[in-house]
């Protein structure tokens, strides 16, 4: 396995989900910098999606072929170990991940739409520093963007059986990779996150 693909609605929670494992031995974190990171590890390593560092036509990803596609996914690298690839834009392309990647996890984040576009709110909104959220334009299109691809993550969740992690111990198993230190707890209840594995 090369990559764990990781996906969730701006203010889902899924920055902590992948916090929580980003510390395991099997990952390469060469993606980290200063510039990548924002208030206390809230954010870190490389996002891709439009507008930001990487993935500017994450919108449009089944229009690329694999070879393509994972160019631009390892450009954030220079390390070793599984790379956490993650982009809010692959909720809408849980499928063609699926088919093109089957040996890939796919880790789905989710909380209700009012729920995420508050906390996205509170944690910044339009101001947050890294990734950038600009492309998103206005608070009405962001509350749109969010209950669409929550819809597309419930919907995958229907489709595909998966795992239903509690914390990211269990995560970590799921996915086949060593369990992050112990500094790194997370209960995905007492976080109110709803995480599956497809």
């Amino acid at each position: 396995m090369k990559y764990i693909f990781v996906t969730g609605a701006p203010g889902s929670k899924w920055s902590s989900v992948v916090k929580n494992i980003y510390y395991s031995p099997s990952i390469d974190r060469s993606d980290s910098s200063i510039e990548r990171t924002y208030r206390d590890e809230l954010h870190l390593g490389a996002y891709w999606d439009p507008g930001m560092e990487f993935g500017q036509n994450f919108d449009c990803l089944a229009e690329y072929d694999k070879h393509t596609l994972e160019a631009e996914f390892d450009c954030a690298f220079s390390g070793h170990g599984v790379r956490i690839i993650k982009s809010h834009h692959f909720a809408m392309h849980i499928d063609f991940i699926k088919s093109t990647w089957p040996e890939s996890p796919i880790v789905l984040a989710h909380r209700p739409d009012d729920a995420c576009l508050g906390w996205w709110v509170k944690c910044g909104g339009f101001d947050i520093a890294y990734p950038s959220y600009a492309h998103y334009a206005s608070l009405d299109n962001m509350a749109q963007k969010i209950q669409q691809q929550n819809a597309s993550i419930i919907s995958a969740v229907l489709r595909y059986p998966g795992k239903n992690p509690l914390n990211n111990q269990q995560l970590a198993q799921i996915l086949g990779i060593e369990a992050p230190p112990d500094d790194y707890q997370q209960n995905y209840t007492a976080s109110d996150i709803r995480v599956n594995v497809i």
